[in-house]
């Protein structure tokens, strides 16, 4: 495993030194240890989902992460875990202080819910049991309700698998210093050792076979949670988080398995998966799974800029059209067809019409534009995004019109590729008045080194305005005048520390959908 992580911050730059498992905070020198006893905070520290009062701080004690059964090494009892926020790195001047208990039957995870904090303030927290001290983090709340700020930060990312390459891509992000991380989905991979090849070979060894009950899932979350790239990058910042389908099982929708439907065994599977996802991510108790459900769909409010509807597209769609993946076929645009369902979308519609915030986002999977794969008359389109469920599609998209909604920005992950689209009622008609645009941002490393082809004026897509094929993640700046999009790329995967840079910056001007190139 990787060793000792020290952490430093310069203003509202983080400097860190690679490792993990070391319990050092923000400027902090080692905590004292328990005699002999192992560190329990080795997956590290997140925050997640900040309101103008507090956030979620989620930590996972364990003290052997990799063990079969999926327990880390832990007793089997509850154990407590104290939590501190201070205003300040060196936890000169703690604001909080709480208790939460580490429980066998959630994996020995904390998700503490603070409150009580200032808005618009940056904090620092860790948590303690025994004598063993965490690294600390940090985050910070919402602006107050309705509070306009000078700019929001945040960064996009989706899709990392193991073997595809190093998680560098979330150092990069964090290190470029954002309010906020969204990640939109594929946070695991569930394949055995080679079950998704990629042409630039495999660049690290997986550890267990494919993911099938709940020991397996939270080994595997255990091993993702290993990588100190994915621990700096969970500390660096809050964190607003949905799945898609690599979570549980590839192109999964509803109870439907991609092969064998709506089985037994399929509904055990998927339990299993939805308790450890909770288990091991900064979410509230509201998403605690009730049954056969985990309520994933929530809004988090930025003061008045803007909101973030966090969709769920997996767990209530209807089957995919067609027979699987490729269409049309007609199928795809029966009215009764939904991505969403039903309760979700009527809650995504009312909270349209609530809204008052200069942007709303939607951050969710798959790709909300159509995307014809074939040349010439002939329309190929996938039947896994939203392509497969088109009177869905224009159901959310009349909903932000009708609403007034100033400016839709639908945020998606899953293709492995860098898009920016523009959003219409009529892909077919090139005239279709643009309204509302689409950030799609590449993957963290799955599909591995790519060739770094930008691909510009596809006839068959006019409403594409960028693409691009490299890893990577988004930037993207929100003022009330304007959204600047910086498609960041890595030239590399494979090997660990690569570079980002800037591909191109796309803008949208504040009421008037459509991408524009940035000078």
């Amino acid at each position: 495993m990787p060793e000792g992580l020290t952490r430093h911050i310069t203003g509202r730059r983080t400097v860190l030194a690679a490792g993990f498992g070391a319990a050092l905070g923000f400027g902090l020198h080692a905590p004292a240890r328990a005699s002999g006893g192992p560190d329990p905070f080795t997956l590290g520290v997140a925050s997640g989902d900040p309101t103008a009062d507090g956030v979620v701080l989620w930590t996972r004690l364990a003290v052997d992460p990799l063990a079969d059964d999926g327990h880390g090494g832990m007793p089997n009892r509850a154990i407590d875990v104290e939590w501190e926020v201070a205003d300040d790195e060196r936890f000169a001047r703690v604001v909080q202080r709480g208790l939460g208990t580490a429980v066998g039957e959630l994996g020995h995870s904390v998700h503490a819910e603070v409150h009580g904090l200032e808005p618009g303030r940056e904090y620092f927290y860790r948590f303690r049991t025994g004598r063993h001290i965490s690294v600390a983090g940090r985050t910070r709340t919402a602006p107050a309700p309705g509070t306009v700020t000078s700019a929001l930060t945040f960064c996009m990312s989706s899709c990392a698998q193991w073997e595809h390459g190093h998680f560098t891509t979330y150092r990069r992000l964090a290190e470029d210093d954002p309010d906020l991380v969204l990640h939109l989905g594929d946070y695991i991979y569930e394949h055995g050792p080679g079950g998704y090849p990629v042409e630039s070979g495999i660049a690290r060894p997986m550890h267990g076979g494919e993911t099938r009950d709940l020991a397996d899932y939270r080994v595997r979350h255990a091993l993702y949670k290993s990588d100190p790239d994915l621990q700096f990058a969970h500390a660096a910042a809050p964190w607003l988080i949905v799945w898609d389908d690599h979570e549980v099982d590839n192109n999964w929708a509803g109870y439907h398995h991609e092969v064998f439907g709506d089985t037994p065994k399929f509904r055990e599977r998927r339990r299993a998966a939805f308790r450890a996802y909770y288990e091991n991510m900064p979410l509230r108790r509201t998403s605690l799974p009730r049954g056969d459900d985990l309520r994933l769909h929530r809004r988090v409010e930025w003061g008045g800029l803007a909101n973030f509807h966090l969709l769920d597209t997996r767990q209530y769609r209807d089957d995919q059209a067609c027979g699987g993946l490729i269409g049309p076929c007609g199928q795809e645009s029966r009215p009764e067809r939904t991505i969403t369902g039903d309760e979700q979308e009527a809650w995504l519609l009312d909270g349209f019409r609530q809204s008052r915030a200069r942007w709303d986002f939607l951050g969710q999977q798959v790709m909300m534009a159509q995307l014809d794969s074939a040349k010439g008359p002939l329309k190929v389109t996938s039947m896994d995004t939203w392509d497969g469920y088109t009177a869905s599609r224009d159901r959310v998209a009349r909903g932000w019109l009708d609403a007034g909604v100033r400016n839709p920005v639908v945020l998606t992950g899953d293709i492995h590729e860098h898009y920016a689209n523009d959003l219409s009622l009529n892909y077919d008609d090139p005239d279709s008045p643009v309204i509302g645009s689409e950030l799609v941002t590449s993957s963290v490393t799955s599909g591995g080194d790519a060739e770094g082809g930008e691909f510009t004026g596809d006839p068959e897509n006019p409403h594409i305005r960028f693409h691009d094929d490299m890893r990577g993640y988004v930037r993207a700046r929100v003022t009330e005048s304007q959204l600047t999009a910086d498609f960041r790329v890595l030239p590399y995967v494979r090997q660990p520390g690569a570079p980002a840079g800037t591909k191109t910056s796309l803008h949208l001007a504040d009421g008037i959908p459509g991408w524009e190139k940035s000078a």
